[in-house]
């Protein structure tokens, strides 16, 4: 109910901002405006010898959701670009003779971009830095997550009175078991698996021996990248970064100078000073000549629309499925069974659409909806090549959406797997019954009222939902097995509910290659032999007349301050997290292939 209103509001102060600029202005006067607007500025402009600016605590999203005018409007959004945007302009300013430089800003806060996007964001940097251009990297206080992609620079700077990190990953569990019981909410859980760690939450207060091992080979791999992707950059071997974590953790600006880590020590005006001499001072705010990576993509994405090669009867499709799968059509940020489905079999009538990508990013969700998808993707594959590109998450309903294409492509840090299947059903008998309410039923069947929260389910219930998890897991890893033409014996052996990193899917069968979302695209074009001659597109197709009609009135903003959240409220915004997942699942047989919610890695 509160974001219903939330939503409702901001929709509705849009529209009456809108209504009022019309009878402001009158029709004739917004027109003259957004023409106005549009001839005086056709977007934001490069200067010769200029640096392309990321903010490090951006957060890269596959793709973009439709946003209202409301939402638009609203301060309070996270800082967002797609991945697709940063691989663009990155790739463009390679060879753009006004670009001379890059430089990466620290923050305060090092958002929330998953591993397998930053790993290809960090190969792109690594492409730029081959071209001879120089990049820099400068941060107060350098976090794990920053320095992923800080550590490619050719200059690395530290505040004197800074620090970095290099202390590990974690993956720390919420446990909802003693705060139901203690309100008298029942929980009962079918499962199969024995790593299906995804129910643990809601029954136990610690975790499982499964699922701490298997939360220890997966983190374990991801950070064994970290560390050998690092040391690879700083001249380090991963021994020497593991014995820093396990020694200190955290290096003082001078300690991490000399652990060559970093470069330098400097102050932040020390680093103006060297892009100055890269680029010249900026006559209008006498810093060095500068452009933000969010503006540049738009100029990125500008050109080519101009200089397109392409022939638009020759496409290759890249449809993204981002978020929890969801039965029905799913909320923006959300991958609902009937809507992706429909987007497939569009795809597939297209006689111009050569191939399709399909880019998951998803925890899994609804079982029935994840089969939905998985259908068309099979359908798909036998008119048009289909190839899976997996994200930070790809796992258990989202594994489900993928195993069916032509090709599964995957990061080394990919967290997939989870081919699992479980119900959870909860009931609100005590809790009711301690303030005073109960219930009293007539039914005409034995099983009529098995969907009630008024009480626990019954042994006899109980064994007919687990059939029903017994047969959904049955039909997962069978069609795993025919997918990707594994004895199904083996298929029983890695499955279980287990999570499991990209590099170790890779050995196990269960994806087919290393890379990111643009080796998959080539694959793509390869597969439907469509040579050089060819235009990506991407869908679902976004509403962008709001966009643009914002950008003239708005103005373009360029960077936004941060706020660093204290522990405490970071702690009750995860406690929401789990909420809200609790809210999205909505699988109509109750039935779910999902991770443990909200996995996290600190």
């Amino acid at each position: 109910m509160k974001d219903f209103l939330k939503f409702t509001f901001a929709s509705l102060v849009g529209n009456l901002l809108g209504l009022g600029l019309i009878f402001t202005l009158g029709f004739g006067g917004l027109a003259i405006l957004i023409v106005a607007a549009a001839s005086k500025d056709s977007g934001p402009q490069v200067k010769d010898k200029s640096v392309i600016v990321l903010d490090l605590s951006v957060n890269i999203n596959d793709s973009k959701p439709n946003a209202t005018i409301g939402e638009a409007l609203s301060d309070d959004r996270s800082d967002t670009i797609t991945l697709r945007s940063i691989l663009d302009a990155l790739e463009t300013a390679k060879n753009d003779p006004k670009i001379v430089g890059l430089y990466l800003q620290g923050s305060s806060d090092s958002g929330s971009t998953g591993w397998a996007n930053l790993k290809e964001v960090r190969l792109a940097l690594q492409r730029f830095r081959e071209s001879k251009k120089p990049i820099f990297a400068y941060d107060m206080d350098w976090t794990e997550r920053e320095y992923y992609l800080g550590s490619v620079a050719n200059t690395i700077a530290v505040n004197p009175l800074g620090s970095l990190e290099i202390n590990g990953f974690s993956s720390e569990e919420m446990f909802l078991a003693g705060a139901l019981e203690k309100f008298g909410i029942g929980v009962q859980v079918t499962r199969v698996g024995k790593y299906k760690s995804a129910v643990e939450p809601f029954f136990l207060k610690k975790m499982s021996p499964e699922n701490r091992q298997q939360t220890e080979q997966w983190l374990g791999d991801i950070w064994s990248e970290f560390l050998n992707t690092v040391g690879q950059s700083r001249k380090l071997k991963a021994t020497q970064l593991q014995a820093i974590a396990d020694d200190r953790g955290t290096l003082m600006a001078d300690e991490a100078l000399n652990s060559k880590l970093i470069d330098k020590v400097a102050y932040f005006d020390e680093i103006v000073a060297e892009l100055k001499k890269l680029t010249g001072v900026d006559k209008e705010d006498k810093s060095f000549k500068q452009i933000s990576l969010k503006n540049y993509a738009k100029i990125a994405d500008n050109n080519k629309n101009k200089n397109i090669r392409a022939n638009d009867k020759k496409r290759i499709a890249v449809l993204y499925a981002e978020g929890d799968i969801v039965d029905g059509e799913g909320g923006p940020t959300q991958v609902g069974g009937d809507r992706i489905a429909k987007e497939l079999r569009e795809l597939r009538e297209d006689e111009n659409v050569k191939a399709v990508v399909l880019r998951v990013n998803s925890p899994g969700g609804s079982a029935t909806a994840a089969e939905v998808i998985g259908r068309e993707v099979i359908l798909t594959r036998q008119k048009k090549p289909v190839i899976v590109s997996m994200g930070n998450l790809a796992a258990s309903g989202g594994y489900w959406i993928s195993m069916g294409a032509n090709r599964i492509f995957a990061e080394p840090n990919t967290i997939t797997g989870s081919i699992g299947v479980f119900g959870l059903l909860m009931n609100a008998q005590k809790l009711a019954n301690n303030n005073g309410i109960s219930w009293d039923v007539v039914k005409t069947a034995r099983y009529a009222d098995s969907e009630t929260i008024s009480r626990p389910k019954s042994p006899q219930e109980l064994a007919n939902i687990q059939r029903v998890v017994d047969r959904i897991y049955d039909r997962f890893t069978n069609k795993v097995a025919e997918s990707r033409k594994l004895p199904l014996s083996k298929v029983q052996e890695i499955a279980q509910g287990r999570v499991w990193s990209g590099s170790a899917a890779k050995k196990l069968g269960l994806v087919d290659e290393i890379g990111g979302l643009e080796n998959a695209i080539q694959a793509a074009a390869k597969q439907a032999k469509v040579g050089n001659n060819w235009q990506l597109e991407e869908y679902p197709k976004r509403r962008s007349l709001e966009d643009r009609i914002l950008e003239k009135l708005s103005g373009v903003r360029v960077s936004k301050s941060s706020v660093s959240l204290d522990p405490l409220t970071a702690e009750f915004n995860k406690f929401q997290d789990e909420l809200v997942i609790l809210k999205a699942m909505n699988d109509p047989h109750g039935i779910y292939t999902r991770l443990p919610f909200n996995l996290r890695i600190d």
